[in-house]
Formats: structure tokens, sequence, C-alpha cells
């Protein structure tokens, strides 16, 4: 069906919105309709969910809070928004948790029924803040009985209570709809496809979400709707994606483009774990995953498979990276190809499970006994990991070293509209084994090729049995050696091959010149904020530009010169200053950071405010 609305329609270039509710109300499943549908129509989507830590924390309180924000804009993006220009909250703990969000003149949703007397003591609150003055000078306050409102709207599909509570995601869906312009017809969709095997519930969503978009349409609260027109994106096949699905698929494509089945090997852990559940996906494609009843476990079991010739990979979060860096030091003294994924949570310990961080780069870097370097890699935006992981298996393959992908809870949650690649055209991923011995010579498993990678033998060649273990290894015959020369020329050899692929990896842009008084170094999730940062700085006149660095150890070659060529050089990461300092060392440049623990990304705005403060300190000096 094709939804028309008799009230003004007012077309504006974006719109930033955030869904919030107990973490039983559906605010995840609203917040992805509404991305999908908004993808489906044209826009450029990013989106920002905001989980709870607990599984099921207490109903009503502000730790069981849920969230998801979502900007879909008729322009490129990439971020979900800093301001909210429209706040859905389902009850009273959603209300205080987020309501500092919301931009003054800002569009305020309230469900009406999830404010009472039990509400306010579960979420810490002494009066109703919906009576405060203040509450109505600041905002378009819209007061919606939306319990009450879906419990009609659905009580001729005869069901409980407490199944009928569970559709006002849907009426708020509707009404969310109806005001910024979305189609119900995908939602329909997906409500026939979801609930198809419960034709009642199925009835009552659809009743639920239409009753919602009717009473938009109807209430006097509403003058006007709003439209956003579809973004001039690149001609091509999109899809709506996150990033552990992103990095799922690009495992998968390696494993073609390598001719190598996929073994993925791992324990689950927040928020790495639904790269599993989406590998178990494509079992026809050759993946084989495996949930092992540990971390260490699970990392010796992708060294196992990598040794078997297999495309080996394991994945975790900064806990089991922990656990795993014997076995990571294993897989760096063996010389064999595998990926390990580091999905970034807050930390230290367990942390903050559902929130972002970027803490763990110098774990990744040195969190291995002995000298054991290890190639980094760190993609930028949730489409970017699949591209990042079909790059993390082509140096794992041609360098024989255990590669490291280091992504973060941002990223692996967040989505945006990917452009499908062409199977065809992503060049192949050339595996060799040898195959039996050249003539009389004896077979050396640590013999070097001009990448200073050794030979991957298969278990089972005729000829070809050779010694592997955690022991250090001879030059060469791959025997156990305790000699101090051949410990040296063992890890300086290990080491060159690592710095070695900084070679042949890309140099580094900029966004800018590259040339002038700032340069914006990140790295990681923060890479849309920092690029809308520089963007508008740009745009208002000041000499700045921007470098995100995806390849994290070897740095790119032209690193030292690009940062020697600006008067100041600014390093924002969400840790306390992990890659100022490596920059500072290696290079020998002042840089300075602009750091924040609060499990939150940046705001475009204070990453603006920081760079003009440093604009204008500069402006001062030259004048003085």
């Amino acid at each position: 069906m094709t939804e028309t609305t008799a009230k003004k329609i007012e077309s504006v270039t974006g719109i930033t919105v955030r869904l919030c509710g107990d973490s039983g109300d559906g605010m995840q499943l609203l917040g992805t309709q509404l991305t999908n549908t908004s993808a489906l129509a044209g826009n450029d989507v990013a989106t920002f969910p905001d989980f709870p830590a607990e599984i099921r924390a207490p109903r009503g309180t502000r730790a069981g809070v849920s969230g998801f924000q979502v900007q879909f804009a008729s322009e490129e993006i990439f971020t979900p928004g800093d301001t909210l220009d429209a706040l859905v909250v389902m009850n009273a703990a959603a209300f205080v948790t987020n309501i500092a969000d919301l931009r003054k003149g800002g569009i305020l949703i309230v469900n009406e029924d999830g404010f009472n007397d039990k509400e306010f003591k579960l979420a810490k609150i002494d009066t109703n803040p919906l009576d405060a003055d203040v509450l109505m000078e600041q905002y378009r306050v819209v007061k919606v009985n939306m319990t009450k409102m879906t419990r009609d709207a659905v009580a001729e599909h005869g069901l409980s209570t407490k199944i009928a509570d569970r559709c006002k995601n849907f009426f708020a869906m509707g009404l969310v709809y109806w005001l910024f312009g979305r189609s119900l017809e995908p939602t329909m969709r997906f409500i026939e496809a979801k609930f198809g095997k419960k034709p009642d519930v199925a009835a009552a969503n659809v009743s639920a979400l239409r009753a919602g978009w009717a009473f938009g349409e109807t209430t006097e609260e509403f003058g006007e709707s709003y439209q956003v027109e579809a973004a001039e994106l690149e001609p091509g096949t999109y899809r709506n994606i996150m990033g552990n699905q992103a990095l799922a698929l690009g495992l998968v494509a390696a494993s073609k483009l390598s001719k190598k089945e996929l073994f993925f090997g791992t324990y689950p852990i927040t928020p790495a774990s639904d790269i599993l559940h989406e590998l178990t996906k494509y079992k026809n494609f050759g993946v084989r995953t495996f949930q092992a009843e540990d971390e260490i476990a699970a990392v010796c079991s992708a060294i196992g498979a990598a040794f078997g010739g297999t495309m080996a990979v394991t994945a975790s979060s900064g806990p089991g990276i922990a656990l795993k860096g014997e076995a990571m030091g294993l897989g760096v003294m063996l010389e064999l190809p595998m990926i390990i994924i580091n999905v970034q949570r807050g930390g230290p310990s367990t942390g903050l499970p559902t929130k972002t961080e970027q803490s763990d780069l110098l774990q990744v870097m040195f969190g291995r006994n002995g000298e054991a370097p290890m190639p980094v890699l760190a993609p930028r935006s949730p489409g970017d990991c699949f591209d990042m992981a079909v790059e993390a298996w082509r140096i794992a393959t041609e360098c024989m070293v255990p590669v490291m992908l280091l992504s973060d809870g941002y990223i692996a949650n967040g989505s945006e509209p990917w452009k499908v690649p062409t199977a065809s055209e992503m060049p192949e991923i050339v595996c060799t084994h040898p195959e039996g011995l050249n003539g009389d010579e004896p077979f050396l498993p640590y013999a070097r090729d001009e990448n200073l990678a050794r030979p991957w033998a298969i278990p089972g060649t005729p000829d070809l049995m050779h010694r592997v273990g955690g022991l250090e290894k001879e030059d060469g015959t791959g025997n156990v050696s305790y000699d101090p020369d051949n410990h040296q020329h063992m890890c300086d050899t290990r080491a060159a091959k690592v710095a070695k692929i900084a070679e042949r990896i890309p140099e580094q842009d900029v966004f800018g010149e590259k040339t002038g008084d700032v340069l914006v170094v990140s790295w990681g999730g923060t890479y849309g904020s920092c690029h809308t940062a520089v963007d508008r700085c740009q745009r208002a006149g000041h000499s700045v530009s921007h470098a995100h660095i995806r390849y994290m150890n070897p740095l790119p070659r032209n690193i030292g010169e690009l940062l020697k060529s600006f008067r100041t050089v600014l390093v924002p990461e969400l840790n306390a200053g992990q890659l100022r300092m490596l920059l500072r060392a290696e290079y020998l440049v002042d840089c300075i950071g602009i750091n924040k623990l609060k499990g939150k990304p940046f705001a475009v705005s204070e990453l603006v405010e920081e760079i003009t403060h440093h604009v204008t300190t500069l402006r001062k000096s030259k004048a003085g």
C-alpha cells in the first residue's frame, strides 16, 4: 500500500531520531525497521544501537534502557548524528537518560502510560517530569497513551494483555513512519515473514502499525510531517549492513577468493558474538563454525585449522584477546596464516560490554610475551569491515603470519548502506602449497621467499614431514634451536617480515591539503565524526586536513613525512592516548590527544570545538 497524508509536508535534508524504552519494548526492532525502510527509500543512513549491559536488567530502571539512534539524509553522512531532532520514549527511565540529547525545539513523543508512580520509583525520580513547564517551553511535546491505544487497536484479535502490550512498539513505529514520510510496506512484509506462523500476532502487529500511522494523520498535535528525499549515491546494488555482518561476508568472500574452506573457532563474547551467528548462515559456502569451551580452545582450534591448510579465523573482544595471548604467540612462532578479530569494548576487565572504546590498540600491538609482532588492520566503518577482512586474509597468506583485525562496538553494531561488490571483479587470493621435494634437496619448512614467508606445507603431503611447536626454530630446518645467534636472527626476521608489509600497502591518503596548520589523525570507528568535523572546519575556511589510518602495523610508509608537514597534529581517540603514544615514539612529533572514555563515540560538535580552538591558537601565534 502507498500511504498519503492530507497534512502539510515539509522537506528537510536529514533527520536524527532516537527510540528508547525498556529492553523488552522492542526498540532495537523498531530502529532496525526504520533504518531498513529509510535505506529502501534511497536515503543515506547511519545508526547507533545502544544496549543494556545486563541480559535482562530490571524493567523500568535506568540500567535497563535500550536505545536505537538513526540518522537518514538526502546527502552523504558519516555519523548517526549529534543532537536529536526527535526522541521517542516509552517510559520515565528512558526519558531521564536521554532527554539531554534532544535539541531545543525538537520533537518529544512520550508514551504517557509509562509515566506513573511505579515507573518514577524505578527510574529514581520524585515527580512527573512531564509536568515541568520548562519541558513544554523547550520542546514540542506529544503525549500519547500508546499502551492503551495499542490494546484498543488489537482488541479484536483476542490476545492476552501481556501479548497485546508487546505490540506497542509497532504503534510507535507507525507514528514515526507517518511523521517522517516512511512507507509501511517494507514493515508489513517483515511482519508477514516474522510472524506468519502466528497469524493472530501478525494481524495484531499490523493493526498496531496502522493505528500509529492513523494517530499521526488525525491528531491535532502535528500540523505537518517531514520528508527526506533520496540521496545521490554511486550507482549500484546496495544493502543496509552492520559491521559484524560485513566482517562475516568479507571472510566468506576471502575464502572463496583463495579457494579455501573457512574455519571459524570462537567463544561467545559481546560485541563479537554476532560474527559467529552470521557465519552459521553460510554453511553452503563451505563455512565451518566451532563454538569452543573457552577462549584458549577457540584460538588453538584456529591454529590447528591453519596448520591443516584451511582459512582459519577466531574472534573475541578485549578480555578474550587477553586469554588468547599465549596461543597468538604460538601462531607467530609457527608462522601460520590466520585472522584474529578483536571487536573492542569498554574495559578494563569486564568493563562496559555493550559500549564502545578503542583501548585495545597497545594490547594487540604488544600483548604477547617476547618479541611477537603481528600486522594490525582496523576498518573505519561497517561497510569497510568487508574490505578489511579480505585484505587481512590476503596479507596473512602472502606473508604466512597471523593478522589482527581490530574493530569496535560502534562499528560492529552500527550500520550504513553498503554497495555490494561484484565478485568477478575482486582479485584472486593465491594460496600455494609445496607438493613434494625438489630433487634430492631436503624440505626446509622455514625457507623464505621475497616476502620472508615460509612455505605452507599441508600435513600428509609425501616427503614434506616437518616440525612445528612453540620452541624457537632453527632457520631453514625448523628444528628446535637454543643457539643465541639463531634466536636473534629469527626474531629479526619475523619483525622484518611484518615491517616489509609497508612496501605494498597503500600510502596514507589525506582529506584536504597535504600541508597546513592542523592535521587530524584518526583510526577505527572515529572516522565518521572526524571526517565530518574536518569537513565543517574546512567549509569555515580553516586550514585543516584529515588522515584516517586503517593499517595500524606497519603504518603506511609516508606517515612520518605527513605528520611533519603540519604545525599541529591532533589525535582523537576513545582511549587515553594510545595511537598518540605510538606516533610520538616512532616519529618524534608532539601530537596532541583528544581523548574520551565514556563508552560513547565522539560528537562532531565537540571535535569541531577542539579543532577550532587549535586553529585559533595558531592564528594568534602567527599574529604575535
